[in-house]
């Protein structure tokens, strides 16, 4: 394995795990699954916080770097090495 190769997988799973845990930490905004389970506790009228745009900041630079990440990784693993080995 290349150096590169590396570099780019250990990227692109750090960007897997933080996208997962960043998507995860938004809250709900009352018209999902996650409002019908456990219902509704916070108003909606009180409008974005600072928090909730960082959070959606920080969700996209994860998903920027998740697609970007991927597709480097696409452009240079071998095709078939998986299974020549």
């Amino acid at each position: 394995m290349s150096p590169l190769l590396i570099i780019v997988l250990i990227v692109w799973l750090i960007s897997a795990i933080g996208l997962i845990l960043f998507v995860l930490l938004h809250s709900g905004k009352g018209t999902g699954l996650s409002d019908i389970i456990a219902g509704s506790v916070y108003s909606s009228t009180s409008g974005t916080s600072l928090v909730e745009k960082n959070l959606d900041r920080i969700t996209i630079v994860f998903a920027v770097v998740f697609v970007v990440s991927l597709l480097i990784l696409m452009l240079i693993y071998p095709q078939g090495s998986i299974v020549a080995q």
